[in-house]
């Protein structure tokens, strides 16, 4: 197989002397989409952090598009071209749709077809619709497809999600799911995190289940799919 692009060896990460990861390993290659699962308060969120640079790993390596990361700052890692959509969306009030677009826009020699302004308002018409409107006077879904819209807009490598429909209406909720599957179908490298597994099973090629800070279990979707179990002992459906 192909050197990932994305390797964790022996991850390990917390706050001060609490520590929350241990001895991670896993990989993500190039046009996979991984679903990152299990309850709240099992380490997903830290995990994220430590993989964009925002939590800085206590041992352990990091590698992404061939660069060891684990003591890089965030910015170098999002010019390496791994972009995050934030839980909690994280949409600047004071910016406009088309600012959130064009602010963040980069092109990379990786992207077969990069995402333009015109292709971002193809994939969401209704950011198109409210492109003058301020961050701050968006809905939740509005805001989420921004996020999502802003992260593309660099042409990443890497899209890491974060409760990608998390608090929203189920028929935004189905539209995030459209986008994602459009993504998959591009062959766009994505990590994402849902409470709702079995919208990720159609679309992830794997999984990984954290529990307190350890991977748990990891394959296929069809794996998990036929394994309920898991679901009932892990994530809690």
């Amino acid at each position: 197989m192909s050197t990932p692009l994305l390797r964790c060896r022996g991850l390990e990460a917390g706050y001060g002397a609490s520590q929350v990861l241990f001895g991670l390993d896993f990989d993500i290659h190039a046009g996979e989409v991984v679903a990152l699962l299990g309850r709240n308060g099992m380490g997903k969120s830290t995990l994220i952090k430590t993989l964009v640079g925002g939590l800085r790993a206590q041992r352990g390596e990091i590698h992404f598009a061939g660069q060891p990361i684990h003591r890089a700052r965030a910015d170098l890692i999002a010019r390496l071209g791994a972009a995050i959509v934030p839980e909690g969306r994280q949409c600047f009030p004071n910016l406009s749709v088309r600012e959130h677009l064009i602010a963040f826009a980069a092109t990379r020699n990786s992207a077969a077809a990069p995402w333009t302004l015109e292709r971002l308002y193809a994939l969401f018409p209704r950011l198109a619709e409210r492109a003058g409107h301020m961050g701050g006077q968006l809905s939740g879904g509005e805001q989420q497809m921004l996020a999502i819209a802003r992260a593309l807009s660099t042409n990443p490598r890497l899209l890491i999600l974060d409760e990608a429909s998390e608090g929203l209406a189920p028929v935004i909720r189905a539209e995030i799911w459209r986008c994602l599957a459009l993504l998959k179908a591009q062959g766009q490298t994505t990590l994402v995190v849902d409470k709702y597994v079995d919208k990720l099973l159609p679309l992830a090629d794997r999984n990984l289940i954290l529990e307190r800070g350890r991977i748990a279990w990891q394959g296929s979707s069809a794996e998990l799919d036929a394994q309920r179990g898991l679901w009932t002992r892990y994530l809690g459906v």
